[in-house]
């Protein structure tokens, strides 16, 4: 189990530094953006595209990989004043019908994500279909997930209630 836990926190530390190369890759589109339009009266667009691109992906792959359990936005009021027990239940209620419409959409998705390679970005001529395939990763790390945090629930490890003086503010 150590071993697992060492190499999980190796892949982690990876999707941050994906992650960050992303974002540092939109930036610099976004800053070249600035520079062509507004120095150098050339408007181009395909930094705009670039960055809506990496935007998405960023988002998706995010809350796939590197995007933690408690760092998620939730509403916890009656989490946090439930019991273990109770947190337990509603944590497993909630995350069966994640699995659910997530697993249940899947095969749709699919489809239309394989479908939409016949249209492609206006600029870069990137395939739809490999531009919105983060979005079927995404379906899958979610059901993945939830289906493992499902089995630590029922084996008794219930989520932790929120703990306001632990709470950061996002930056």
């Amino acid at each position: 189990m150590a071993s697992l836990k060492t190499v999980g926190g190796w892949l982690y530390r990876r999707g941050e530094n994906v992650l960050a190369l992303m974002l540092v890759a939109m930036f610099a589109a976004f800053l070249l953006q600035i520079l062509f339009r507004y120095v150098l009266s050339i408007p181009i667009g395909w930094s705009n595209e670039i960055s809506v691109v990496l935007w998405i992906w960023i988002v998706l792959f995010g809350a796939a990989f590197v995007v933690q359990e408690d760092e998620e936005i939730r509403f916890d009021l009656f989490l946090a004043a439930a019991t273990p027990r109770a947190r337990r239940v509603m944590f497993l209620i909630t995350a069966a019908a994640l699995v659910s419409l997530y697993a249940i959409s899947l095969p749709a998705v699919l489809d239309y994500v394989l479908f939409m390679k016949v249209q492609k970005t206006a600029y870069l001529k990137i395939r739809f279909d490999w531009l919105y395939s983060i979005y079927v990763v995404f379906v899958v790390a979610v059901i993945v997930r939830y289906l493992w945090l499902s089995a630590m629930a029922i084996w008794g490890n219930a989520p932790d209630p929120f703990d306001p003086t632990k709470a950061g503010s996002g930056v």
